[in-house]
């Protein structure tokens, strides 16, 4: 068996608009400068702590928590508002998802600083629930790009890092992926430049959703074969 792992937002879907709407939100709850949206896309994919000590550095912890309480019970009346209700599926990523999970020897995994309630949405949405058999999130982990979430997905599927890619749009991703031994996908249309991806240790980085399973694909082989550098 092959395990293809995802990123949601910057790799399946287009979620800034709501991300920025809501960071904009929990400054403004608390009287604080909302960063600019280039800052904020820059912190996609950490985990809340992780991300609110990047983007407000001279704030107590105890500010920083009350922007993370701010963030999360916004979350919500953000999404309520029309125009950011829908985060949209990147190019070719639904085609792409189709494609892998009708695979028998592939099984689809998730690796999200998402919470449980946000993936859900997404794969209700989507009519993915059938098509993953392994999600982490958030939750239940440290913080990209602390490799928990991809070995506990290995777990789950039964098999080790030269059967495993991650598949990401920023440096946390792939850093994660180097740190559990995996294969490292970066995607070219996510928040982090490919040139940053490709310092951070990215294998590859696919130009296109419509390129993905093919990147994907020579990957796993290069990794069967022994030759693919996942140490």
């Amino acid at each position: 068996m092959k395990l293809v792992i995802f990123d949601c937002d910057g790799t399946l879907v287009d979620s800034q608009a709501a991300i920025f709407a809501t960071m904009q939100h929990a400054f403004a709850r608390l009287d604080l400068p909302a960063p600019p949206r280039i800052e904020v896309l820059g912190v996609i994919g950490l985990s809340l702590p992780e991300a609110f000590a990047i983007l407000a550095p001279q704030e107590s912890p105890a500010m920083r928590s009350a922007l993370i309480e701010a963030y999360r019970s916004g979350f919500s009346q953000v999404r309520e508002n029309g125009a950011h209700h829908n985060d949209p599926l990147f190019p070719g990523m639904r085609a792409a998802i189709t494609a892998l999970a009708a695979r028998e020897q592939v099984v689809l995994g998730v690796a999200t600083g998402k919470s449980k309630r946000g993936v859900a949405r997404l794969l209700d949405r989507e009519g993915w629930n059938n098509h993953f058999l392994t999600i982490q999130t958030a939750d239940d982990h440290p913080s990209k790009p602390h490799p928990s979430m991809i070995f506990k997905a290995m777990a789950d599927a039964g098999v080790g890092p030269q059967a495993t890619v991650m598949v990401g749009d920023t440096t946390f991703d792939i850093e994660m992926a180097r740190s559990a031994r995996v294969g490292a996908v970066g995607v070219g249309w996510g928040y982090h430049r490919p040139e940053q991806l490709v310092r951070a240790g990215a294998h590859v980085v696919a130009d296109s959703g419509e390129q993905l399973v093919a990147t994907i694909d020579a990957l796993l082989a290069a990794q069967e074969r022994g030759d693919g550098q996942t140490g």
